[in-house]
């Protein structure tokens, strides 16, 4: 997050796995010396960049061995700074870190309502819990759970019949996974169809193995009425994984 926010702020780009597994690294060494793990600090970061004029990695070497000898070095006159000055200073990082154009009223108007969600969620548990860290777990699965109902949506199952009548073509489109192969199932005519249906998934793709059981059901559910299913259209990962799983799950669906 941190690393995101500088990246906007200063138009560049950086490898956020590689930040992470530095991080990683870095907290484990941490550990083995008896020491306490920590994450990217945000108000320090946006108070270096923004006022500071921070734009290379110089900024933030300087930024740890100013702290480093604040702490060793000048600790017991650090020690008698005035908390009630330390709260200001707090005060002042979060004002200055704080997108205030977010909760505008026209903006707020604009937002959908998952979006609003998500960041309710996260501020109310980081206030209720006084953790940044619980909050933004929080929120984070929030917004997972309300992408996976926004796409859940998004499938579409459109019929082609031939004009013969020999067979029907359905044409799957949009993300197919747990929340959204549940209703794929009764999107079919077992009973009106002809006795050759095509499946095409060229506009969709498979992530997990539901989608591979639901595609099984209804195979097995034509398959009773005496019709054949032909499934095509399947991109690389999505053919690997119907190939893998398909007749293997059939017990469990």
């Amino acid at each position: 997050m941190t690393a995101k926010l500088v990246d906007d702020i200063t138009d560049t780009h950086s490898n956020k796995t590689r930040e992470a597994v530095g991080q990683g690294i870095a907290n484990v060494v941490t550990g083995v010396f008896g020491g306490m793990g920590g994450c990217a600090m945000i108000g320090q970061t946006m108070i270096n960049v923004r006022a500071g004029g921070a734009r290379t990695r110089l900024s933030t070497f300087l930024a740890g061995v100013f702290l480093l000898i604040l702490c060793l070095v000048l600790g017991p006159v650090v020690s008698e700074i005035p908390m009630a000055a330390l709260v200001a200073v707090m005060v002042l990082v979060a004002f200055s870190t704080f997108d205030w154009h977010s909760v505008r009223p026209a903006t707020l108007k604009r937002m959908p309502v998952g979006e609003l969600t998500v960041m309710a969620v996260t501020v109310g548990v980081v206030v209720a819990t006084h953790n940044l860290a619980i909050g933004v777990v929080a929120g984070t699965i929030t917004a997972m759970v309300v992408f996976a109902r926004r796409v859940a949506h998004l499938v579409n199952v459109t019929a082609v019949a031939d004009p013969d009548g020999g067979q029907v073509v359905y044409s799957v489109t949009g993300e197919l996974f747990f929340a959204s192969s549940n209703d794929l199932v009764y999107q079919f005519d077992y009973t009106g169809d002809p006795e050759r249906v095509v499946i095409d998934l060229t506009a969709a793709h498979i992530w997990d193995a539901s989608t591979v059981a639901a595609l099984d059901a209804i195979s097995t559910k034509y398959a009773a009425q005496g019709k054949t299913v032909e499934i095509v259209g399947l991109n690389e990962h999505s053919e690997t994984m119907h190939r893998r799983l398909s007749g293997e799950l059939a017990g469990n669906h």
